[in-house]
């Protein structure tokens, strides 16, 4: 199909990809991301990539996007990587990448407008932009929000959708998609993943895409390649391409294999740790009628909107709670508030003495070591609360704060499997490692209470046992875990309670 500039379904000329002998070092890491790459994509083909976390797959992508190096001097490239025959920096508009945080992309404050950006950005006419803005958002089902809706006020789950829209927009010929699903519900996996095959149809284009959890998409691709790291553990060299072929193939082949270097693999399972039991100590927190909101409560003016309300929650040691719900029901501000970040709209968080002693009994009104001490928090996006050069800093930042001792930080390594890691800067992880290290860094402090928001994303099988495992672990020592998740297995492994959200009030109840 020939390239069209219309703004109806427009086909775009399809990008072909090559990597001969390709790598990249970050700065500052010993061992290289990506060692010696040997790729075709030809143009049109629509690719799965896999491999462990730490393979290399984000890197590739941005390598693709043209944007790997941007902020980080010194970093090491070796053989070429090329995109129509050129560097991917040459292609101005030919890559779209959507990124594993979505708030790294959303740039204006009004929904039409960011849609709009990437396309205003690459010069098409005004009178072209506003209909692929309209066509793009009915593909990733927000076309229910008006044109000027405040981009702040949408769910992670609604700002990694708007992010797909604003690529679809640009119409570009090849679309690199990093974890695109991770933060949705089961329905909306299924709606991104079929608005992605619905422009790829119309577009034509050439697809890579990153995702662990093979079946969202293995029906929707030609290829998978399943990546691994080009130098072993002992420094040897081995092929960075593990395997390469049609899905089934690939699958049926070795499936047994993939599912051990850590890809989800349709019907392999990891094993985890068993829970010792479910019953729960003592309670900590309790939601009493808490109405909650991001918008902050002003003087003079009226309350904040609630987007939630009436929600009744236990938080006790040793037990999960897990709060699920579709996107944009509020389970992320739930959890700020429950860990005192956020005030209540209405309603109120009381802590008791087992967990407030000395602080009180309103979290929000904690002093910051008054609070590290006791709740800690993980953000869904890790970069959030990252505050050292390298992990290892990282790790003792927290224990630094409350005058402790970092005797937990090599135990953290290891066990997040960071060690090797410890000297990195933070923002040169992978998504998965990042996840893991923004964990670790909460756990440095000793919190009797842990709050997670989708602990989960970006983690290749392997990595995920190991964290369900190292959670049951701590709530079999008495330590309270509070998750936001869609992940229903990981929500099985921990047990206790689940706190269903949705437009009607709930309460916690047996899960």
């Amino acid at each position: 199909m020939s390239a069209d500039n219309s703004s109806g379904p427009a086909a775009v000329r399809p990008a072909a990809v090559s990597a001969r002998g390709w790598g990249w070092r970050h700065a500052g890491r010993p061992a290289p991301a990506v060692h010696g790459l040997d790729l075709e994509i030809l143009p049109g083909e629509r690719v799965l990539l896999l491999g462990a976390s730490g393979a290399g797959k984000s890197t590739l992508l941005h390598a693709l996007a043209g944007v790997l190096g941007d902020d980080d001097d010194g970093a090491d490239e070796t053989g070429t990587l090329l995109v129509d025959g050129a560097a991917p920096r040459a292609g101005r508009g030919r890559a779209g990448l959507m990124q594993q945080d979505p708030e790294t992309q959303v740039v204006l404050s009004r929904l039409g407008d960011d849609v709009a950006f990437g396309a205003e950005n690459l010069a098409v006419p005004r009178e072209r932009i506003w209909p692929r803005v309209q066509e793009a958002l009915e593909d990733v089902g927000l076309a229910g929000f008006a044109l000027d809706h405040p981009t702040s006020s949408l769910s992670g789950g609604q700002k990694q959708r708007l992010a797909l829209a604003g690529i679809l927009a640009m119409r570009p010929g090849l679309v690199l998609l990093d974890e695109p699903t991770a933060n949705l519900d089961p329905a909306g996996v299924l709606e991104v993943r079929d608005a992605v095959g619905r422009c790829l149809d119309k577009t034509g284009a050439t697809l890579v895409v990153v995702e662990h959890r093979v079946a969202v998409w293995k029906d929707l691709v030609d290829r998978i390649v399943v990546l691994q790291p080009g130098l072993d553990a002992q420094g040897r060299q081995q092929p960075a391409v593990l395997l390469d072929g049609p899905p089934e193939q690939v699958l049926a082949r070795a499936g047994a294999m993939l599912a051990a270097a850590g890809v989800w693999v349709p019907g392999h399972l990891p094993a985890t740790r068993a829970r010792r039991g479910d019953g729960g100590g003592s309670l900590l927190l309790a939601a009493e009628d808490l109405a909650v909101s991001r918008e902050r409560q002003r003087r003079r003016g009226p309350r904040p909107v609630p987007v939630q309300s009436g929600v009744n929650a236990e938080v006790r040691a040793g037990r999960a709670l897990t709060i699920t719900g579709p996107n944009g029901a509020g389970k992320s501000t739930v959890a700020l508030t429950l860990a005192g970040l956020l005030a209540p709209a209405a309603g109120r968080v009381v802590a008791t003495e087992a967990l407030g002693a000395g602080a009180g009994t309103d979290p929000y009104r904690w002093k910051a070591v008054q609070l590290i001490s006791r709740i800690g928090t993980v953000f869904q996006e890790p970069e959030h609360q990252f505050v050292a050069g390298t992990v290892r800093d990282e790790l003792m930042f927290g224990p630094r704060q409350l005058g402790r001792g970092a005797e937990r930080v090599d135990e953290l390594l290891e066990r997040l499997r960071l060690a090797h890691l410890a000297e990195a800067n933070p923002y040169t992880l992978s998504g998965g490692e990042k996840r893991r290290l923004s964990v670790a860094t909460v756990l440095a402090a000793h919190p009797q209470v842990l709050v997670l928001d989708e602990p989960t994303f970006g983690q290749d099988a392997n990595t995920w046992a190991e964290l369900a495992s190292f959670l049951s672990e701590l709530l079999d020592a008495g330590t309270a875990v509070v998750s936001v998740t869609h992940d229903e297995e990981f929500s099985a492994v921990l047990g206790g309670t689940g706190l269903r959200l949705g437009s009607a009030p709930m309460t916690a109840g047996a899960a």
